[in-house]
Order: structure tokens, then sequence, then C-alpha cells
């Protein structure tokens, strides 16, 4: 089962949050999918998702996405994607 918890930060403060639960397994070759279904549902732009990206949830269990990483302007500082563990 796949659990991601996705939140907003703006100034060291969690803004949205959402968990996409998934019943399948982790396929990182759908990363992408499941980062723009948790965009969509948190309203914000989709960012641009590097290998770099792929390597820190694999490896950490954590990706951040800072203002860098979006192509259009956000207005909050970083979106984090950690997973959960069931």
């Amino acid at each position: 089962m796949i659990r991601i918890w996705a939140k907003v930060i703006k100034k060291t403060k969690i803004i949205k949050q959402f968990v996409l639960e998934k019943p399948t397994e982790m396929d990182y070759s759908m990363f992408f999918d499941y980062l723009r279904e948790i965009c969509e549902n948190l309203d914000v732009p989709t960012p641009v998702l590097i290998k770099t990206h792929l390597f820190n949830y694999a490896k950490y269990n954590v990706v951040r996405f800072s203002k860098d990483d979006f192509m259009e302007s956000i207005d909050f500082d970083k979106l984090i994607l950690e997973n959960i563990f069931v």
C-alpha cells in the first residue's frame, strides 16, 4: 500500500496537507502521476520532477520541492512529500 503525506509549507507552517493512498505497491515509474494527483488535490502547480527527487524519495522516504522546482510562481516556500509506512 502507498501512503504519501504531502505538506505545503509557508514560513515554517503547514498551510495545506493531503495524504495520497493507493492499494498497490510503490512503482517509481508512476511517481510523476502520484505527484500530479497530489498537486491537483492541494490546488498547487506541479513541480518539475528530476532524477534526484526520485533518488531522495527512494533512499530517505522524503522529497522536498523548493520554489526553483516550479515553472510557475508559487505563494508558498516548499512542497514536501513524505512516505508513511503502514
